[in-house]
């Protein structure tokens, strides 16, 4: 780990995993605002940073990756996080702890560690300070970089009569609309596009048991494996009607969001979810299902294979 200035932040820590790197900044957050190749392009989209200091109640859209806690209730989840961080070095990697939010009572932090593959291990922590119990899910937000593809697994399919109970939910908001062409609703997965010419957000929310979820652009796909709990879905005990997995956009961003279980989090207690990174290069961006299904899937298949063969 060393430290480094990052797009008009000082102070930054970077940390590399053979030949991938994270930036991470010191003085707001946590923050991660660099995600990718060593000397590359950056998979994450980062906000110019203002000249001006924001306000102390003032929530700041800093863009890169953030941790939020689940259900969105404004302004609860949106407590701002504009002050530095404390960094524990741990091996391989180090935490970044923010100060206890004065608003909720909880405390975020992140800790990263990478391997000798290339693949960052991300666990996102709530520390409930309070003198009472909470209930929340851990919600961890990648702004994704312009012009990208999401890539949403669905459960597999089956086929009626064979097949007739319900697998899955598939989530919309009250801004939701399902034509919006930037959506692709596939039979084994679901792709958001991005378009900067959008004029209106879109969101859609689902249960994955695949765990894993996957951006696309420029021919790199960012993968991402995650915890996930069956047992606390089946008690309907995910936010937001169930979902695991959530993709937001607007003309400006694309958000890829894994959640955790609601959780009654105890005085004192910690509660964690945690996301595995990976970078797969000279991987086509999918238009359609069929694209992502011939040449997108095979590569994602591939890569879990290997991080169970290396985790046995």
């Amino acid at each position: 780990m060393e430290t480094v200035s990052y797009g008009g932040w000082d102070a930054c820590r970077r940390l590399r995993s053979g030949d991938v790197e994270l930036i991470v900044t010191t003085e707001v957050g946590p923050r991660i605002l660099f995600y990718g190749r060593s000397g590359g392009d950056n998979e994450l989209h980062v906000a110019p940073r203002s000249k001006d200091a924001p306000g102390p109640d003032e929530w700041v859209n800093y863009g890169g990756h953030r941790l939020w806690h689940a259900p969105e209730v404004p302004p609860r989840n949106m407590a701002p996080d504009n002050d530095a961080v404390q960094v524990q070095e741990v091996p391989g990697g180090a935490v970044f702890v923010q100060p206890t939010e004065a608003s909720t009572g909880l405390q975020k932090a992140i800790e990263i560690v990478g391997d000798d593959r290339g693949v960052f291990c991300i666990r996102h922590r709530l520390t409930n300070h309070n003198l009472w119990a909470i209930e929340a899910a851990v919600w961890p937000i990648s702004v994704m970089a312009a012009g990208g593809t999401a890539i949403v697994p669905l459960p597999p399919r089956g086929v009626h009569p064979e097949t007739i109970a319900p697998s899955n939910p598939v989530v919309l908001w009250g801004y939701t609309d399902m034509a919006d062409p930037r959506f692709v609703w596939g039979r084994q997965c679901i792709l958001v596009h991005h378009d900067g010419d959008a004029a209106q957000a879109q969101k859609v929310g689902t249960w994955s048991p695949a765990g894993w979820i996957a951006h696309a652009r420029a021919g790199r796909l960012v993968l991402k494996t995650f915890d996930l709990d069956p047992e606390a879905f089946a008690a309907g005990r995910y936010p937001d009607m169930g979902s695991n997995i959530e993709v937001f956009t607007n003309a400006d961003i694309l958000e890829v969001e894994t959640l955790g279980p609601l959780t009654r989090i105890e005085p004192g207690q910690t509660v964690e979810h945690a996301e595995r990174w990976s970078l797969l290069h000279d991987v086509p961006q999918p238009r359609s299902e069929a694209e992502a299904l011939s040449a997108v899937l095979p590569r994602v298949e591939a890569a879990l294979k290997a991080a169970d063969s290396t985790a046995s």
